[in-house]
């Protein structure tokens, strides 16, 4: 669940197959989210939800660090009118299908919220679910319990929501840019590289979303930190989507979650794979992978490159570690729009976050404190520096950016 975006190719899926790395009950699929399920939470009904008091005020507005709400605080739908806001669900209107069922472009008015004419007022997304899905009810639930009561600048708004007897869906702001994972490893006239400034710019917006879930009073862990799941606006600020496996953190003194091993592999932290034991620094990890994946330029699994290179973590840790192998690393694309510092801190982070115990990664406050560092560091030519670049081909050829596909292998 969660990319509500206008090329929504993070939810499209194209078939699946499995893995022989991917550990028993994990399946495979591409360019998706996952499309496991949540525990079960509380049964709901419209009643457990607060209707919305929409006004043209954005709640982000008022807490411009973000807020967390005791219940929903939602507009509520029926079926006629989102059927309205879409066009009738018209097939022209469909932005991507995912394990969930189809998302549609919709239409409403930006006060009221309300459907509107004629393709006219503020664009919206509305994921309707597929009767068949394997997600259904308990995803919609979590997306609702989660994202409807938390308001941040760095996590998609959920608008409202409809529950007309067999009917489940959700409503979304429209994200312009569509996902970050389209930008980093689709190429042609709609998806243009990313400079490293940019790149920056949404690895700190997404850090901060992450922060502000971690330092609520009752903690939240995200659990599927990954590409496809931060969404770009018209302005490329960064969006955590896609809440339809958070969880609440340990109560107490404990240090852990145990629940049953979902998310997607290649991003999981390998003590929850292992073990089912969640930490609110399982997603730390994610985010190492995630900032890993901006700097070379690569997919965090891609079984078209060689075997050593298949899993990016594995291979790319020693050359994290080793400032003369790190340009090896760096992605060709970057080449002279980076400071040597701010690109070997960025390394020393990855690993920080990549450390195989929990305890000993970083904060999401931390990372968010380093990111902001290195984004001071203005660029300068490369001749000179400590990251020259090695002999060979870039990890990063032109030949591997177009054919890089990778398989995002579900928990």
């Amino acid at each position: 669940m969660g990319n509500c975006a206008s090329a929504v190719d993070a939810f499209v899926q194209r078939g699946s197959r499995s893995s022989p790395s991917a550990a028993p009950g994990m399946s495979s699929s591409r360019r998706t989210s996952s499309s496991a399920t949540t525990g079960k939470l509380s049964t709901l009904s419209t009643s457990t939800f607060m209707p919305s008091t929409v006004s043209g005020v954005s709640v982000d507005d008022d807490y411009p660090d973000g807020h967390i709400l005791e219940s929903p605080d939602l507009k509520i739908y029926t079926f006629a009118e989102l059927k309205s806001a879409t066009r009738s669900f018209r097939p022209e209107t469909v932005l991507g299908e995912g394990g969930f069922g189809k998302v549609y472009k919709g239409w409403v008015d930006e006060k009221t919220l309300n459907p509107s004419r004629s393709s006219t007022g503020t664009v919206v997304a509305v994921k309707k679910l597929n009767p068949e899905s394997v997600q259904g009810m308990e995803q919609w639930q979590s997306e609702v319990n989660f994202l409807g009561r938390i308001s941040h600048p760095n996590l998609v708004k959920l608008l409202g929501y409809c529950m007309d007897d067999n009917e489940l869906l959700l409503v979304y702001e429209f994200m312009a840019k569509g996902s970050l994972e389209n930008h980093l490893f689709r190429r042609g006239t709609v998806y243009e590289p990313l400079p490293w400034s940019l790149r920056l710019k949404i690895l700190i917006g997404a850090a901060r979303g992450l922060a502000f879930l971690h330092s609520s009073e009752r903690q939240i862990i995200y659990r599927d930190f990954k590409a496809s799941n931060i969404l770009l606006d018209s302005h490329f600020n960064a969006k955590l989507s896609d809440f339809g496996l958070a969880k609440h953190g340990p109560d107490g003194e404990e240090s852990h979650v145990t629940t049953r091993v979902m998310g997607t592999y290649g991003y999981a932290a390998p003590e929850y794979v292992s073990t089912g034991h969640l930490y609110v620094k399982s997603d730390v990890y994610g985010f190492g992978v995630v900032l890993l994946e901006m700097i070379s330029g690569l997919r965090a699994l891609d079984p078209s490159r060689s075997n050593e290179k298949v899993n990016l973590v594995n291979w790319a840790k020693p050359l994290l570690a080793d400032r003369r192998k790190l340009s090896q690393l760096m992605d060709s694309g970057l080449e002279g729009q980076y400071n040597p510092k701010g690109a070997l801190l960025a390394a020393q982070l990855t690993l920080k976050c990549l450390n195989a115990d929990p305890k000993s990664r970083p904060s999401m406050k931390e990372v968010v404190e380093v990111l902001e560092q290195i984004e001071s560091m203005k660029s300068r030519p490369r001749s000179g520096s400590s990251l020259r670049r090695g002999q060979g081909q870039s990890p990063r050829s032109d030949s591997a950016r177009k054919n890089s596909r990778g398989r995002s292998i579900n928990i």
